[in-house]
């Protein structure tokens, strides 16, 4: 893999799906990434709740499936997915899908600035298979519906009614992250032979109307790319992948996330995260499974994903170990967290707090292996800023 520099940066504050801000760290990289001791050290024994993490790490059950979120009356729902963090004064929201057919939709819980719940609500009903999505940097949370011509809806934590997009592209929708300074919306494709798309709204904050974009690009695991417009995004009687000749195929898009001017996203078909960069338009590997060595590869079942402030990326699976993994702007990845006892779950949603030192999550289907059984989880400790 060719050796190059680059700047890879998160930073904290109100605007993408990522974040925004200042803090940035430059490296030599040579991608993609290898198997290192993590920097919080090895996993300790599982703790109470079933959970294996470094030391200096606590976790807690926030919601389960099908029971009220503590401290409110809220049922919280079932098969709890994507999700992401909004800043809500000196406490903070966290949004969560549903992944099940019918019913779907998407639910938020609102923290005090102690991270004690103070209120839990649905802000989407009535769609199907909402998977992953995005936060938009006007503060709305967009629900993908993984299903055939699925829509993106746009929901509003903080109050307001829910709207379909359908000029984002009818498909089988599964990530989303916001880019605020091209001012676009990246979108992944849970389909074998998927696409990576971008879509361009007429107005940035107004997703009612735009152009959607998809990747033109080569066969290799590098190179250069373009974008073209997709003729007919409502993807019917041709699905949006097929429109345009020379579009690149990716194996399963997943989850996706966007700062300082890379995005990472990944698919679970070929364990494998992509790192595009959107100043000089080219892509790479940050993570092939098949090229880790020497070891196991810590990371399959490539799933969602999103980034700290210090800059890591923390990649959840789908089966594997029941893994949440860490990737350093160095290329190195470790095993952060490791759920035991829930073999037949999948770990998704993961979103760290406004401030960077809570990391939220939900093991999908929990001890019972059905959407019935999700529980919603908050990891605290000392993560790197």
């Amino acid at each position: 893999m060719e050796r190059r520099n680059f700047l890879r940066a998160s930073v904290l504050g109100v605007s993408t799906v990522a974040f925004s801000g200042s803090l940035w760290q430059s490296a030599a990289l040579a991608a993609p990434a290898q198997n290192a001791t993590g920097p919080y050290g090895a996993l300790q024994a599982a703790d109470a709740n079933g959970i294996q993490l470094p030391a200096g790490f606590t976790s807690q059950v926030i919601a389960r499936s099908g029971q009220t979120v503590p401290g409110t009356s809220y049922t919280w729902h079932n098969a709890p997915d994507g999700g992401a963090c909004f800043a809500d004064g000196s406490g903070w929201i966290y949004v969560s899908n549903s992944e099940i057919n019918p019913g779907g939709g998407a639910s938020a819980v609102r923290f005090d600035s102690g991270g004690g719940v103070t209120s839990a609500s649905r802000i989407l009903s009535g769609t199907r298979t909402n998977c992953a999505g995005g936060k938009t940097p006007w503060n709305t949370w967009l629900s993908c519906e993984e299903v055939s011509r699925g829509f993106v809806y746009e929901t509003y934590p903080f109050g307001g009614t829910a709207v379909q997009r359908p000029a984002m592209g009818r498909f089988k929708h599964e990530a989303a992250a916001a880019d605020p300074v091209r001012r676009v919306i990246y979108l992944t494709e849970d389909e074998t032979n998927g696409r990576f798309y971008r879509f361009v709204p007429a107005t940035w904050g107004d997703l009612s109307s735009g152009t959607l974009q998809v990747m033109v690009a080569g066969s290799a695991t590098s190179g250069s790319f373009t974008w073209a417009n997709v003729p007919d995004p409502d993807g019917s009687p041709t699905v949006t992948r097929s429109q345009v000749s020379g579009s690149k195929s990716f194996n399963g898009g997943e989850g996706c996330h966007y700062a300082g001017d890379t995005v990472w996203f990944t698919t679970k078909g070929d364990n494998r995260v992509w790192q595009v960069d959107l100043t000089n338009n080219t892509y790479e590997l940050a993570y092939d499974d098949s090229l880790v060595s020497p070891g196991t590869p810590p990371l399959t079942g490539v799933d969602n994903v999103t980034g700290s402030t210090y800059g890591d990326l923390y990649v959840a699976e789908d089966g594997g170990t029941m893994d949440i993994c860490l990737i350093t702007p160095d290329d190195k990845i470790s095993p952060f967290l490791r759920i035991t006892g829930q073999s037949a779950s999948e770990i998704t949603g993961p979103a760290f707090s406004p401030a960077g030192n809570r990391l939220y999550f939900s093991s999908q289907r929990g001890t019972s292996g059905s959407s019935s059984g999700g529980i919603t989880y908050c990891v605290t400790g000392p993560f790197r800023t």
